[in-house]
């Protein structure tokens, strides 16, 4: 027996786009100061020319940065796709700067 479900789609649930932005950025905006900061640690701990080491430690260091708040970032965007996914259709309020409609005032 086939069911008919022409019609029925499921809900969405997937973070907004300006939230996926704001990860995004938040894990570039890491990668590049924890490069920087591991470059910039590296190069005044080392006396002498120790550019290559510097920038090695730094690169791993941005690799770091920006893996951990990759991790931080997805975790947190699925627990808001979890929470929009079990909140009831219309539970949620008004859109941000919008009154309710016929609740008062």
């Amino acid at each position: 027996m086939v069911l008919d479900q022409r019609g029925t789609v499921p809900p969405d649930s997937s973070p907004s786009l300006l939230a996926r932005v704001l990860a995004f950025s938040a894990i570039i905006v890491a990668g590049v100061c924890g490069g920087l900061i591991g470059f910039a640690v590296t190069d005044l701990g080392c006396y002498g020319g120790c550019t290559t080491t510097a920038s090695l430690v730094g690169l791993v260091a941005a690799v770091g940065a920006a893996a951990g708040t990759g991790v931080v970032a997805v975790l947190t965007l699925r627990a808001a796709a979890e929470w929009r996914a079990q909140q009831p259709r219309g539970a949620a309020g008004p859109p941000v700067g919008e009154r309710w409609r016929g609740r008062g005032p």
